[in-house]
């Protein structure tokens, strides 16, 4: 039985204050993956600070030539349908919907998918060595049945991967976390918030103790005439990825200007190769470039004995997802494909 209380923030100041207080708090928002947790007994917390009540992080802020801001505590579902989110970066809108189940994305917050720990067989099962949830116990994942694992930024003591659909969007789409905590204000780029398990796999992320996520910050582009979401699951229904895909691209006369891949279900964190987009840059968007692309992103991917297929699968879905992204208007349900 896990005995905690319960606490409501009304000001982001008032929810850092009471962490502070709370050296084993944590902040309540959706709650979908923190209560799984502590059902779980894989984490465990004195205090749950419930920061629901805090406004002005609950909604789509214009900002001018700045792009928009998502106020963190925002639901994934009122997000992926917000009107502006819609038109101006549908490959958000699309990738959140991919996600979870509809229960789930109603109750799941925008700060919240950030810190989603990983879905791995050996986390969630306390009767077996894992370096996340046991530093220095083993990762059982290697040796083990690690078909649903890592084939990028691995080390020898994790090969999890990071859950998140959203996210692999938002690291498309060159987004900044924004923060606060004990120590004041701070942004972080999207690229900079998660990490690679190192020899520190338990450390998902660059927040700070007590830091609570605030908003995250979209510049203007959002790549709305060129975008595609591919998720490749087990079944089509409420599964995570094996492996995702997000691409943008701006086209320029038949040439590709400027191009966004980022890859789900393959790393620790969403994965961008900037040596591959920048690989396309002034290129024909063609198959045969977007295959010469996808060997550059997965150049060092490293498989194990039941995931190895998940490369192939990898370099295949970002050339499927590349062509797609050229007419997206053939993604929407009833269209018929572009010839």
């Amino acid at each position: 039985m896990n005995h905690f209380t319960y606490s409501k923030a009304n000001t982001v100041d008032e929810a850092v204050g009471q962490i502070q207080n709370k050296p084993d708090a944590k902040y309540l928002a959706g709650g979908t993956n923190l209560i799984d947790l502590m059902k779980y007994n894989l984490t465990r917390s004195g205090a749950l600070i419930d920061v629901n009540h805090i406004e002005g992080h609950q909604a789509v802020e214009l900002r001018g030539e700045d792009g928009i801001r998502l106020g963190a505590f925002m639901t994934n579902a009122n997000t992926a349908y917000h009107p502006i989110i819609e038109e101006w970066y549908p490959l958000l809108s699309r990738a959140i919907l991919a996600g979870a189940s509809a229960q789930i994305r109603n109750m799941a917050t925008n700060g919240g998918n950030l810190l989603q720990r990983t879905r791995c067989y050996y986390f969630y099962d306390a009767n077996t060595p894992c370096n996340k949830r046991e530093p220095g116990s083993g990762c059982s994942a290697i040796g083990g049945y690690n078909r649903i694992m890592a084939i990028l930024g691995t080390s020898e003591h994790c090969i999890a991967v990071f859950p998140s659909d959203m996210c692999v969007a938002l690291a498309a789409l060159d987004a900044t976390v924004n923060i606060s905590g004990p120590d004041g204000d701070r942004s972080l780029a999207f690229t900079d918030f998660h990490r690679l398990p190192g020899d520190t796999p338990h450390l998902d992320n660059n927040l700070k103790k007590g830091e609570l996520i605030t908003s995250l910050d979209l510049p203007l582009k959002g790549f709305a005439d060129h975008h595609s979401y591919l998720k490749l699951r087990d079944r089509n229904s409420y599964a995570f990825a094996l492996v995702s895909v997000a691409t943008g691209l701006e086209l320029d006369q038949g040439v590709i200007k400027e191009a966004r891949i980022a890859l789900g279900g393959v790393a620790h964190i969403p994965w961008r190769s900037k040596e591959g987009e920048m690989f396309l840059e002034g290129k024909e968007p063609s198959r045969e470039n977007f295959a010469r692309a996808a060997d550059i992103i997965l150049a060092g991917a490293k498989g194990y004995p039941y995931n190895s297929f998940k490369i192939e699968l990898a370099k295949r879905a970002i050339i499927r997802n590349s062509m797609m992204a050229l007419h997206p208007d053939t993604q929407l349900p009833g269209a018929q494909p572009s010839h």
